[in-house]
Formats: structure tokens, C-alpha cells, sequence
């Protein structure tokens, strides 16, 4: 009996590039800020207990879902179709995609953190015009197509955790957005929405 072709595909080696390349990206710009003296890295820098709280958390989160991937990727711990695990790979392409483009329209203004001193630039161009959190998008579209990739229940708890620690990392910002941009964040945030989308009537 022929098998479909989604059943030949290797999806370690998939799985592997889309990491390699989420995380690549990541290093680099990060490597490049470092040279031109900026600090990328600003978790939990002098920051208030609930902003500390949250970003430790999210930095636990972000760091411990990699293992239990590349555990789950090692041993082949999948649950799910080929098909569902060939969607989970253009899946976690379009999340290095979003995050590669989120992270070049940032410029010198990303930042992985609240930055306690930095001043940093509001940018509202380019991706950021149909979504607030690009980066962040990046981030989840990467860990839910390595879940749909290898499905089981450690990577499933890590994915949750950590998409769910990006986003109060979000709420976060929000308010440190509000409380630096003011009315010209307001209005922003008034046309973009928090993950993907203009409101209705609204014009770039």
C-alpha cells in the first residue's frame, strides 16, 4: 500500500530547522545590538515585583520549552497525523518569518524585556501596522507548530506556559507603552490590534 507523501517527510530535520532559524535570528540580533552597545537583554532589570515576576517567568518559559522540544524532536514523541505534522512545520516557518521581519522593522528599539532606561522609539510601520506584538506572534506560531510537529504532553505543558507567560508579558508592556507614548500610543493601540488586525474603519 503506497503511504501519502506527507509520510515520508523528515520531520526532525524540520523541526530542527525551524528552530535553528527562530533562533538564529534571535542570536544575531542580538549579537549585532551588543556591538553597536546596546544591552538586548533587559529581564528583570530594576523593575517593579509584578513586572520582575513576569518576566522571570517568561524567561523560565522561553528557556525551558527548548529542551523539552529537542527531547520531544530526539525521540520522536509525536501523537498527531503526518498531515497535522506537515502544518505544524509551515506553521513554525511563518512564525521565524513574522519574527525575522518584526525584528528588522524594531530596528535598535527591540528590546527582550522592559527596558528600564533604554529610550527606544514607538514603531508603528511596517509589520507593526497590522499587529502590536509581531515578535511575540513569531514566538507563538514558532512553539505551536513544533507542538503540532512533535504532540505529547510535555511539550503541550511547555507551549502553554510559555504563550501564556508572552502574554502577561504583553499586558506588561502595554502599560509601560501607555506610560511612555501616551495619547500616541493610544491611538495606535486604538487601530491595531494586540496579535493580528486593523479595527474595522481604520486606514495605515
Amino acid at each position: 500500500m503506497n503511504l501519502p507523501l506527507e509520510e515520508y517527510i523528515p520531520y526532525r530535520l524540520l523541526a530542527l530547522f525551524v528552530l535553528a532559524v527562530f533562533y538564529g535570528f534571535y542570536l544575531v540580533k542580538q549579537w549585532r545590538q551588543k556591538r553597536r552597545g546596546i544591552q538586548t537583554m533587559q529581564i528583570g532589570r530594576g523593575k517593579d515585583t509584578q513586572t520582575h515576576t513576569v518576566e522571570t517567568l517568561m524567561g523560565i518559559a522561553t528557556v525551558g520549552i527548548i529542551p523539552a522540544q529537542l527531547l520531544s524532536i530526539t525521540f520522536d514523541w509525536s501523537h498527531l497525523p503526518a498531515n497535522a505534522r506537515f502544518t505544524g512545520f509551515c506553521v513554525g516557518m511563518v512564525g521565524d518569518l513574522i519574527f525575522l521581519i518584526s525584528v528588522l522593522c524594531m530596528k535598535d528599539s527591540w528590546r527582550a524585556g522592559i527596558p528600564a532606561n533604554d529610550k527606544t522609539e514607538l514603531v508603528t510601520g511596517g509589520v507593526y501596522a497590522y499587529s502590536r506584538n509581531p515578535a511575540f506572534l513569531g514566538f507563538d506560531l514558532q512553539y505551536i507548530g513544533v507542538l503540532l510537529m512533535f504532540c505529547n504532553l510535555l511539550t503541550a505543558t511547555f507551549t502553554v506556559f510559555a504563550v501564556s507567560m508572552l502574554h502577561l508579558q504583553i499586558l506588561q508592556e502595554e502599560r509601560y507603552l501607555t506610560a511612555t507614548f501616551g495619547a500616541e500610543y493610544l491611538k495606535y493601540r486604538h487601530q491595531v490590534l494586540r496579535y493580528l488586525g486593523r479595527r474595522k474603519g481604520e486606514k495605515k
